[in-house]
């Protein structure tokens, strides 16, 4: 069976910066995506970061989901599995910001693609997914990507 991966887009890097976007999906073919609804004590935005995932702030008010509905939908989703992602440090902390916030546990994991990869596997990483990013190029940088 194929991982599961996620991927959080953000407001910028770095402190006071917040989830803006999740998208994952499972090795059995479910996907999840959204965008997520700024809470007032999130006032940080990095005008670079929207240039890379091209997601106006704005537009997460339209059309964002309230932080506890995506919390509890990925608790839904994700209930007990472990999850990867390939900026596991960020997405990581954005995730736990986005639970806090929630004011609810996280019920599932998520952990390093790094765990998935083999030691040779590992060292060609970066390489590789340029590669792909080339030879496949995605339309945009979202988290849905």
């Amino acid at each position: 069976m194929l991982p599961n991966i996620i991927d959080i887009e953000a407001s910028g890097f770095g402190r006071e910066s917040y989830p803006i976007e999740v998208g994952f999906i499972l090795g059995n073919g479910v996907t999840f995506c959204s965008l997520i609804k700024p809470v007032d004590i999130w006032q940080r935005w990095d005008d670079d970061a929207e240039k890379t995932h091209g997601i106006e702030r704005q537009k997460l008010f339209e059309f964002g989901k309230p932080v506890i509905q995506i919390a509890n939908k990925l608790n839904e989703l994700l209930f007990d599995e472990t999850i990867y992602s390939d900026a596991w440090a960020n997405d990581a902390c954005w995730l736990g910001l986005l639970f806090d916030v929630a004011q609810i546990p996280q019920e599932f994991r998520i952990e390093s693609i790094r765990y998935l990869l083999t030691e040779n596997q590992a060292a060609h990483w970066h390489q590789s997914k340029e590669k792909i990013l080339k030879e496949n190029p995605l339309k945009r940088h979202r988290a849905s990507s």
